[in-house]
């Protein structure tokens, strides 16, 4: 069965400042792209935050998952094990994130997924374009409140 392919990367100005994500899907020839901005975060919440929203975005959850995402603090959490150990120690000694982990966490149960450090900033396209969304939207206007580092509970 081909794989969903995804692209994410996250931005922020000033960390913590008005941070951005952007997502790019494909599979089958079709494309979506997703976006939004946050008034304040940083730039890990952001990068983990584009994650989430592509898979929240998938509307059936039998194909298989290629995540590319340029964030070696979310490629290593998942890969290396350090997540599996956060949740299993709760998050102590000042990991941050939980309710972003936590969250990616739950969906990613529901997939099978991998995920693919790829090189920012680089010649790749669908990385770079990500790159652009995240910024625009960090940029835009009518950002978002990121309640999970605005208001933790």
């Amino acid at each position: 069965m081909a794989p969903i392919t995804i692209y994410t990367d996250g931005s922020s100005r000033g960390n913590p400042g008005p941070g951005g994500f952007g997502v790019v899907l494909m599979f089958g020839g079709h494309t979506k792209e997703i976006a939004a901005g946050y008034r304040l975060t940083t730039n890990n919440r952001m990068e983990l935050m584009a994650v989430i929203k592509g898979l929240e975005a998938l509307k059936k959850n039998h194909h298989p998952l290629i995540i590319y995402s340029d964030s070696q603090y979310v490629v290593k959490a998942i890969n290396e094990g350090w997540l599996n150990n956060w949740i299993k120690t709760d998050f102590k000694g000042g990991k941050k994130n939980k309710d972003l982990w936590m969250k990616y966490h739950t969906l990613s149960k529901q997939f099978s997924i991998t995920i693919k450090w790829v090189k920012g900033h680089a010649d790749n396209p669908y990385n770079n374009r990500c790159d652009e969304l995240a910024t625009m939207a960090a940029d835009g206007k009518n950002l978002l409140v990121d309640v999970g580092y605005e208001k933790p509970l």
